[in-house]
């Protein structure tokens, strides 16, 4: 295994649907200008709340790429 380094974004993705729907949102949407993505952290989660229901779940992710060169 080589050295690596990483640079580290973070970012909110959102779901009405799910906690796992909003981490994927995160992660397509980072991908789509990021390279070399190889891992996330999730540091927070949170919704919220319309007329007594969830309306989003929100979560916060740490994504984390090599840098080349």
């Amino acid at each position: 295994m080589s050295n690596h380094v990483y640079k580290v974004v973070e970012l909110v993705g959102s779901s009405p649907d799910s906690i796992e729907d909003a981490i994927q949102v995160a992660i397509k949407r980072a991908s789509a200008t990021i390279d070399n993505i190889r891992w996330f952290e999730v540091t927070d989660t949170r919704g919220h709340v319309e007329g007594g229901q969830i309306a989003h779940y929100q979560v916060t992710v740490k994504i984390g790429f090599t840098v080349s060169g």
